[in-house]
Parts: structure tokens; C-alpha cells; sequence
């Protein structure tokens, strides 16, 4: 497991840069170059370069990155964009037949599934659900939705906690009308499921919907 922190990447970035194009350079002229390095776009190249790299990796190994729906990962996908823009009019009428861009990797459902997980829950459902809209607009589909923390699959008999269960159903069925072509359900824990055995144990009886109907995901 590991992490892409903006403030480690963009000074590997600035010293990639120094010690390379700055390398032949006058002192003044390192101190120029490295004063238009602080700018607040370094940090986006830098932030989109170590997300490429782990792209890449996902040529000899299953990559999962864990984003969150607002924020940064729509600035990424934004840069994303933007550089397969780049390079397809850079490469135009040359190699792009032989371009391959982080977007188009994204692009392709045989090499990524975006799984989108929200609340049963009319916020969560909505920002799940605009979520989706950005990225059709981009050509990436959702492989999947996960409803996390379902009262109604935890088998719940308390009338405090059945009496959610009204909202949860109507969430569940906007979802199931058209916004999800896949459905995973987790039921709500008393305890975060931490470690391998806790979460390859969800895999045992959580539902998954195929239009009017609900099925486990070992099915």
C-alpha cells in the first residue's frame, strides 16, 4: 500500500528538473528557473507524473487507487485529459497509432473497472450519480456500484434502525433504475472489517443486483 503525497512529489519533481534541464545552467539562472518551479501548477504535473507511473504498473500487476469522488481526483482526471490532448497533437501523423495516455487507459474497460462506492443515502447517492456524469463526459464508464453500511441486509429487527430502512429502499431502487449496471451491497458492520480475512469475509452474502433481482457476490 502506499500513497501519492503532493508535497514529496512535487520536490522529486523540482529536483528531476534542477538536475537535469537546470544542470548546464548559470546560478542566476538555477535561481530563475527554480523560482518558476514554485508555481501552483509544479504540484499538479508533479501530482499527474506519479500517477502515470502508477498507471504504468499496472502492466504486470493489479493496481488499485482509492480516490475520492470530489476534489483533487477531478482535477486528475482534468490533467489527465489535458495530456492526451498534448500528446495527440504532438504526435499527430507520426506514432499516435502507437500512443497509448493514461486517459485512454482509463478509457479502456478491459484494463480499468472505476467502482463507485456511496451511502444508501440522497447526498451520497447524488454525488455518486454527478460523479458518474463527469466521467461519461470523459468516455469512462462505471463498472459498478457498492452501497456500503445497508441496515436492511444487516437483518436489523430494532424499530429505531427499521425505520430507516423506508429511505434506504428508495435510494436502492433510484440506483437500480438505470444509474448502476452492477450493484454490490454491504451491510452495516459493528466493526470495521480490517485486515484480509475481515474483508475477504464480505464476499460471503453481500447482494448484488442484476435488474429486479438481488444475488450474492460469489455469484
Amino acid at each position: 500500500m502506499d500513497r501519492i503525497d503532493p508535497v514529496a512529489e512535487t520536490q522529486r519533481y523540482v529536483d528531476k528538473i534542477m538536475a537535469t534541464k537546470g544542470a548546464g545552467l548559470s546560478e542566476s539562472e538555477k535561481v530563475l528557473m527554480l523560482e518558476g518551479l514554485r508555481s501552483p501548477c509544479t504540484e499538479e504535473v508533479a501530482v499527474f507524473h506519479a500517477f502515470s507511473k502508477v498507471v504504468g504498473e499496472t502492466r504486470s500487476a493489479f493496481v488499485v487507487l482509492d480516490t475520492a469522488p470530489t476534489g483533487h481526483s477531478l482535477l486528475l482526471m482534468d490533467a489527465t485529459g489535458a495530456y492526451h490532448r498534448q500528446m495527440v497533437r504532438e504526435l499527430e501523423g507520426h506514432a499516435a497509432g502507437r500512443m497509448v495516455t493514461p486517459l485512454m487507459r482509463l478509457q479502456d474497460p478491459n484494463y480499468t473497472r472505476i467502482i463507485l462506492v456511496t451511502l444508501p443515502e440522497t447526498t451520497p447517492v447524488s454525488q455518486a450519480q454527478a460523479l458518474q456524469e463527469d466521467l461519461r463526459r470523459a468516455r469512462i464508464e462505471s463498472f459498478a456500484w457498492v452501497i456500503n453500511k445497508i441496515i436492511a441486509a444487516a437483518g436489523t429487527h430494532d424499530p429505531l434502525l427499521r425505520a430507516r430502512l423506508e429511505g434506504e429502499r428508495k435510494q436502492m431502487e433510484r440506483i437500480s433504475k438505470g444509474l448502476a449496471k452492477r450493484t454490490y451491497v454491504l451491510p452495516w458492520k459493528a466493526h470495521a472489517p480490517i485486515g484480509f480475512a475481515a474483508l475477504s469475509a464480505l464476499s460471503g452474502g453481500a447482494p448484488c443486483n442484476r435488474g429486479d433481482r438481488w444475488f450474492t457476490l460469489q455469484d
